[in-house]
């Protein structure tokens, strides 16, 4: 009933697929010798190979992207017990939420301390980018933040959801239930919630029922507004990359929500180079599709909060912070992508 229901509003969902001669294409036009190597091909793993791609990752970062170099620090080779899961989750769902706000004439926060919520408004209703940990914050900060802004929670057509864990997907369910919101995930994302999850505890509750699945390039459209999710594994194998335009003051610009930053998944050298990639791939389409935005669905990732607050207090005129230009969005990248190498050749080691 749901998918007749939105079909009746000519919502459109546009699948386009991504040609893998064309991806090949873009990545060997904008490639590099990475850090660490001799004549294009990669040095063996070694202290010195780490100690250069954090020298490297150190350099692209400068003054204005630190926070990225905590993907820098030496990961754990396995994953959190249970026990310590559950104490830091709670820890990070009791801290007192920020304020929601308004980051560009057509996007805003409705986020967590934590983790973010992102709702870009169209002309024929809400795409919702992640739906936070639990029910109880999907109503208290995302409708409740929404109803601050302005914004019908109601009028959410579609929650994206970055990747399969459940400060992600946590209020999906409850959103879709009450307003028959259609939840868009990756294929591989819904096959793991629905199989083994990664993360299982019971302060998320049940991952929401399959509904769309969508691959690399595909596009959610809704009323003037389109997305494009890029497939960029590694944080999970299904982690997708929403990419759209917003806009400021009538000028328009091209942003990116990296969908899924750390390295908590354990010694898996494969899931690091498919991380890897994803960063070298996205660096070329950020250069060719000119983006100038990137955000995070964590705000210690991109400081959103901060820019929230500078945006509340500074006059119209002045420059949106958010707006970092394509070559800081192609050196973020980068960072990401060298951090993620120097783990891999520590789990190499190992």
């Amino acid at each position: 009933m749901a998918a007749q229901r939105k079909s009746s509003k000519n919502n459109t969902l546009l699948l386009k697929a991504t040609t893998l001669a064309a991806v090949a294409a873009l990545v060997q036009g904008c490639a590099q010798t990475p850090a660490g190597t001799t004549a294009g091909l990669p040095a063996a793993p070694s202290e010195a190979s780490v100690a250069a791609h954090v020298a490297t990752a150190t350099r692209a970062a400068g003054t204005d992207l630190k926070p990225l170099l905590t993907l820098c620090q030496p990961a754990p080779a396995a994953r959190p017990p249970q026990d310590a899961l559950d104490k830091s989750l709670t820890g990070f769902i009791n801290r007192p939420a920020p304020p929601p706000g308004q980051a560009f004439d057509n996007l805003y926060f409705v986020g967590a301390d934590w983790v973010s919520a992102w709702a870009i408004k169209t002309s024929q209703g809400i795409i919702l980018i992640d739906a936070l940990n639990t029910q109880a914050e999907a109503a208290a900060l995302i409708e409740g933040g929404m109803r601050r802004l302005g914004l019908d929670p109601a009028q959410i057509e579609y929650v994206i959801v970055t990747h399969g864990h459940g400060d992600h997907y946590g209020g999906a369910s409850y959103l879709a239930q009450k307003y028959r919101a259609r939840v868009v995930m990756s294929e591989a994302d819904w096959t793991m919630t629905e199989t083994r999850l990664e993360f299982a505890t019971p302060i998320w509750g049940a991952p929401p029922k399959r509904d769309i699945s969508v691959k690399d390039g595909d596009r959610i459209t809704l009323g003037d507004t389109s997305v494009t999710l890029y497939l960029t594994p590694g944080h999970t194998m299904g982690t997708i990359s929403p990419v759209f335009d917003v806009s400021a003051g009538g000028r328009k610009h091209r942003a990116m929500l990296w969908g899924g930053t750390g390295f908590n998944f354990g010694k898996d050298v494969p899931r690091l180079d498919a991380y890897i990639g994803a960063t070298q791939r996205m660096g070329a389409i950020a250069q060719s599709q000119r983006i100038d935005v990137m955000l995070s669905n964590h705000s210690n990732i991109d400081g959103s909060q901060a820019k929230l607050a500078a945006l509340r207090q500074q006059p119209a005129p002045a420059a949106n912070p958010f707006v970092l230009g394509t070559p800081t969005v192609e050196r973020a990248l980068a960072v990401m992508g060298e951090c993620a190498q120097a783990q891999r050749d520590r789990f190499a080691m190992q």
